[in-house]
C-alpha cells in the first residue's frame, strides 16, 4: 500500500465542530450526512515550515462547493481558519503534515436523503497528519474502465465525499498493480486519476486535459501558473491515450503527491526522446514555493 500507520500520529488531536478530541475519541453522529449519504465537502492541504500552503484557494473551492450543494449554516471562512490553526497548534504540528478538511451538511433529525431533515447547520471536521507526499520517485498507472464522471451526472467542480467512482477506479489500478488508475471521459480522451490531475510533456511543452470532467486541482493550477511565470509553454486541450503513452515526460499533480512522475502507463514505459527533463525543473520551482509561500499560524 502507498500508505500505512504512522506512529508519529497515534496521539492525534482532532476538530470537530469545536472540540479538540483524540482520535480514538473523534466520532460523528450516525445521523450525519456524511453517513447518511456521503453528504460533505473536502480539501486536502498541506502545511510547510510553519505556513499552511494554497489555504486561500483551497477555502474558495471548499465554499464554492458548499454553495454548489446549498448547504445551510456554513461557519464562516474566518471560523473555518481558526479552527485549522487551532488543530496545528494543539498538535505541535509545522512541517510534513497533511490536512483533511470536511464540512458535512451536518446531522439528520431522522434518517432520510432530504436536506431539510438537516437542521443543525453544518459540521467541521479538521483532522491534521503527519504524512509526507504518499506517492514514491515514480509510479505505474493503469487505464480503468471506470469512465471519470461527466457534468451531466456529478460535476467535478464540487469537492464533494462521495468518491466512489474514484475509489472502483482505484480498486482496479490495485488488481493491475499499478499505483492509480487512470481514467477516461465518456469520449474517450484521458481526464485525471482515481486521485491526481495529470500532465504530459513534448518537445518541452507542458500538456494536460481540460477542467471538463477533472477535478481542476489546486496543485494542477499551480503547475500552470509555474509554467506561465516562467516561459515555459503550457496546454490545456483534449489528449488521447496514446498521447499519453507517447509522451517524453508525464506526471501526476495532488496536494497528497505533490508533482510525481509516471514511469509507466498500460505497460508502456514512458520514453524522453528529446533530452531534457522539464518535469525536473517544475519540481525545482514548485519546491521554491513550498518554502516561501502560504499562511502563517
Amino acid at each position: 500500500m502507498l500508505q500505512e500507520f504512522n506512529p508519529a500520529n497515534k496521539d492525534l488531536k482532532v476538530y470537530i465542530d469545536g472540540e479538540m478530541l483524540h482520535r480514538d475519541a473523534a466520532k460523528i453522529s450516525v445521523f450525519d450526512s456524511a453517513v447518511q449519504g456521503g453528504d460533505a465537502v473536502w480539501e486536502g492541504i498541506r502545511v510547510y515550515n510553519g505556513r499552511v500552503f494554497s489555504l486561500d484557494q483551497h477555502l474558495d473551492r471548499l465554499f464554492d462547493s458548499a454553495h454548489a450543494m446549498l448547504f445551510k449554516g456554513i461557519p464562516s471562512r474566518e471560523e473555518v481558519r481558526t479552527a485549522i490553526f487551532k488543530t496545528l497548534r494543539a498538535n505541535n504540528m509545522r512541517d510534513g503534515v497533511h490536512i483533511r478538511l470536511t464540512l458535512t451538511r451536518g446531522i439528520k433529525i431522522t434518517s432520510g436523503m432530504d436536506p431539510r431533515l438537516n437542521q443543525a447547520g453544518c459540521s467541521l471536521i479538521v483532522l491534521a497528519e503527519y504524512k509526507p507526499p504518499v506517492y514514491p520517485p515514480s509510479i505505474k498507472l493503469a487505464t480503468s474502465s471506470v469512465r471519470r464522471n461527466s457534468p451531466m451526472s456529478i460535476d467535478s467542480k464540487i469537492h464533494h465525499n462521495n468518491l466512489i467512482n474514484n475509489i472502483l477506479a482505484k480498486i482496479e489500478a490495485n488488481n493491475a498493480g499499478a499505483h492509480a488508475g487512470l481514467m477516461l471521459d465518456k469520449d474517450g480522451f484521458v481526464s485525471e486519476a482515481n486521485g491526481v490531475n495529470v500532465f504530459t510533456i513534448r518537445r518541452g511543452t507542458v500538456y494536460t486535459p481540460h477542467a471538463d470532467y477533472c477535478l481542476p486541482g489546486i496543485t494542477r493550477a499551480t503547475v500552470l501558473q509555474i509554467c506561465a511565470d516562467n516561459n515555459i509553454p503550457a496546454r490545456e486541450k483534449r489528449l488521447s491515450l496514446t498521447e499519453f503513452y507517447t509522451a517524453d515526460e508525464v506526471f501526476t499533480t495532488g496536494t497528497m503527491g505533490e508533482l510525481t512522475r509516471v514511469d509507466s502507463i498500460d505497460d508502456r514505459k514512458i520514453i524522453n526522446k528529446h533530452g531534457t527533463s522539464v518535469l525536473d525543473r517544475l519540481n525545482g520551482l514548485f519546491a521554491e514555493l513550498t518554502r516561501t509561500q502560504g499562511v502563517e499560524f
